[in-house]
């Protein structure tokens, strides 16, 4: 019988489940599984024409429990009797309509095939309405400006906007609807059995940065506030919370009905949730002067600050800030770009509509697939002999709109500079410099504002794969890139939470110390290479500045 203790992480994102089995002391990776979400694999409950993305909430029901499963199965006999502690992230902003046992209505008879009925995901930009609405009210109902926290600019991707366009669009979810929650929180209180809307323990990543929830206002914003938005808000404040929690707490213990489902024992603690981007930038050994990208189809940054250095500060045009969202004791500090790995697959799926619709009778599914997974590879491949400055291309890489400096879903990518020369390999290098030309303005965004940046750390799923995208990055910005040697840094983040609610660690920093895994690779700025990006970086500015008004319509 081994001695070893282990922590079990498990990553929400996107796609599918991660879960990762770690060693309590020194952060060893035992094992991992991924569960892909069968119905979003399916393209079911998504329009991409309209920005509308839903998950059924049986995908996630399914998927965490074949991730554990198969993550146990690939570890020792008794690995899962020496599992002690769970730690939970999800994608966010992510919130679903729930009834008075917390139960997504989507579970529900009635509601099983109604995307409004279930997890309304991050990318999904159907309530830009709504978010313009709030902005609206914010600044001009004579009170407190609400997102000031929020950097000032509420975006479509969150919790109240969203909230707000399904109740305008769908009175049968309205009127089933009792209180409303983020995925973050519900999956903890799934495993825990702590279901009830007005006692399952909310998640201070979710509510500070996505909800506009405030110790200074006593929470959640008021009512008045609230149903001058829209009436359709009034007396929902009260079926939601006030009291959130960051996740060093635990939010409760595993249930006998799902250590049974999950192989494990029953009344381990489970970590209060938080967001992906956020646990994994303690995953990635973030600390104050450090400033990590998780870098997958969207971007998020993360950096954290002392409180005694960022003081009152207010930080515009960002994605919020928030005492305890990322290391408890500090000022958690979001940003990020809609778009990021998401440009490339558009213009993969681009490249590939004459395959699959104009060759699909005459070569095989497979050799088509086979074909597409090849584009990005190739195009990389002769991307990275292009020297920068070679074309005239100029691209915007607002494609899923812009998230930061200052939250506008409504914008819209545009490419400049197009001649009878340009190729695609041409066309590709320049989306590839267009998404490093917007983490620099987020950069620069938090130089304004006096934010330390030392270091720039990266985590996610392209750091790993393209060293063209991660030294392109470099130069763009100038400053040495570290690529995180893990490869489930987000869910190894989570885990370290886990392990903190074991009591083993008496602190996240405390648990980053003995479980991080450190760097596999340093990217360097050219310096030369450097000089030139930061022109076509000034072209870039001068672009969006002119075209801003225009691609918002």
């Amino acid at each position: 019988m081994s001695n070893s203790k282990y922590i079990l992480g498990m990553d929400f994102g996107t796609d599918s489940v991660r879960s990762v089995i770690v060693d309590i002391l020194s952060g060893e990776e035992i094992s991992s599984q991924i569960s892909y979400f069968r119905r979003w694999a399916e393209g079911k409950y998504c329009s991409p024409d309209k920005n509308q993305f839903r998950q059924h909430p049986l995908d996630h029901i399914k998927s965490l429990e074949e991730s554990v499963v198969g993550a146990l199965k690939k570890a020792s006999p008794d690995t899962a009797d020496n599992i002690i502690g769970i730690g939970v992230d999800t994608t966010g902003s992510t919130p679903a309509p729930i009834d008075k046992d917390g139960t997504v209505l989507a579970l529900k008879e009635g509601f099983t095939d109604n995307p409004n009925a279930m997890f309304i995901l991050w990318k999904d930009h159907t309530a830009v309405e709504e978010a313009e609405l709030i902005n609206k009210v914010a600044r001009s109902w004579g009170g407190e400006d609400y997102t000031k926290y929020e950097g000032g600019v509420y975006s479509s991707e969150w919790f109240w906007s969203k909230i707000l366009h399904i109740l305008i669009e769908d009175n049968k979810v309205r009127e089933a609807a009792f209180s409303w929650v983020e995925h973050a929180d519900w999956i903890p209180a799934v495993l825990t059995g702590n279901m009830g809307p007005l006692k399952l323990k909310r998640s201070r990543c979710a509510a500070g940065h996505k909800a506009m929830w405030h110790a200074s206002w006593g929470g959640l914003p008021p009512e008045e506030f609230l149903s001058k938005v829209s009436p359709l808000l009034s007396g929902l404040r009260d079926r939601l919370y006030n009291e959130t929690y960051t996740s060093d707490n635990a939010a409760g213990k595993l249930t006998a009905e799902w250590a049974a489902r999950l192989g494990l024992k029953e009344g381990i603690p489970v970590s209060v949730g938080a967001y992906d981007a956020h646990m994994g930038a303690v995953g990635a050994g973030i600390s104050p002067g450090t400033f990590v990208k998780i870098i997958g189809t969207s971007c998020c940054d993360i950096a954290v600050s002392p409180k005694n250095e960022i003081g009152e500060k207010l930080v515009a045009g960002i994605c919020g800030q928030v005492d305890g969202s990322v290391i408890p004791g500090m000022i958690g500090l979001e940003a990020g770009q809609s778009a990021y790995g998401d440009v490339y697959a558009w213009f993969r799926d681009l490249l590939s509509w004459p395959l699959e619709n104009l060759l699909s009778s005459a070569i095989s599914k497979k050799e088509i697939d086979k074909a597409v997974d090849l584009i990005i590879p190739r195009l990389t491949e002769a991307a990275s002999r292009i020297n920068p400055g070679e074309s005239s291309l100029v691209v915007l890489d607002w494609l899923n709109g812009r998230r930061t400096p200052y939250a506008d879903q409504k914008l819209k990518g545009a490419i400049l500079g197009v001649t009878l020369g340009t190729d695609a390999p041409k066309l590709f290098r320049a989306l590839v410099e267009a998404t490093a030309f917007g983490a620099k303005a987020i950069i620069e965004r938090f130089n304004q504002e006096n934010i330390a940046i030392n270091q720039v750390v990266a985590i996610g799923g392209i750091p790993k794969k393209s060293s063209l995208v991660m030294q392109i990055l470099s130069d763009v910005l100038d400053m040495p890139v570290k690529v995180a040697k893990s490869e489930q840094a987000v869910a190894l983040g989570a885990a370290m939470f886990g392990a903190v609610v074991t009591g083993i660690y008496k602190s996240v920093e405390e648990a980053q110390k003995n479980m991080g895994s450190g760097f596999e690779t340093t990217y360097y700025p050219d310096k030369k290479k450097a000089f030139i990006y930061n022109t076509l970086y000034a072209k870039y500015k001068k672009l969006g500045n002119i075209l801003e008004d225009e691609l918002r319509k």
